[in-house]
């Protein structure tokens, strides 16, 4: 076997020099490379969790019948109050006994499952919002569920924020100031 001749210290440079450059051209990106979009005000806050999206608050699909709910409720009396006109649901309403789901991060002050002929139509939900800019946050879990809402019918104002998602129709409102409360309205498709 002939042997090769050794490489003189040019070889070796040239060598080297060619690997640095292949080395070069599997290097990563910058790490601080400029974003080819400016970020949208909705990119610039970190994501609510979980409790803040009002599916949390459906113990039971829609239509359920009241004794196949797997909560422990009681019944609660509603009114109508005139002066704010703001009216009572139809059918029964009860209330959980056990804790509510948490949303907006807490457990609500209000937690009411609504039954029409025994099946569940209608949920509401009040909770005081613990931030020190409620409506800051009510906007960005508006924006969450405006996300899946369809196009029609959903919308969002200052202190509202209505839509329907699958066949569920969500209207959420933000009352108060420093003490602020969203209170939230889910009804299901109507019966056949």
């Amino acid at each position: 076997m002939k042997g090769r001749a050794p490489l003189s210290r040019a070889g070796w440079t040239a060598v080297s020099a060619a690997l640095l450059v292949l080395a070069g051209c599997r290097a990563s990106a910058p790490r601080n490379a400029v974003p080819d979009r400016a970020a949208s005000p909705a990119d610039r806050y970190e994501p609510l969790d979980a409790s803040y999206d009002w599916h949390v608050l459906l113990a039971a699909p829609f239509g359920a019948v009241l004794k196949d709910v797997p909560l422990p409720l009681h019944e609660v009396l509603l009114f109508h109050d005139a002066a704010h006109d703001t009216a009572a649901p139809e059918g029964e309403c009860y209330a959980a006994d056990t804790p509510a789901p948490r949303f907006f991060a807490r457990t609500p002050d209000q937690y009411l499952l609504c039954f029409m002929h025994d099946r569940l139509s209608r949920i509401q939900a009040a909770v005081t919002v613990a931030s020190s800019d409620p409506p800051g946050v009510f906007s960005r879990a508006c924006t969450g569920w405006s996300k899946n809402a369809a196009a029609a019918g959903a919308g969002q104002t200052a202190d509202t924020c209505e839509g329907r998602d699958d066949t569920v129709h969500f209207k959420a409102r933000l009352e108060g100031d420093a003490e602020a409360t969203v209170t939230v309205t889910l009804d299901g498709a109507s019966d056949p």
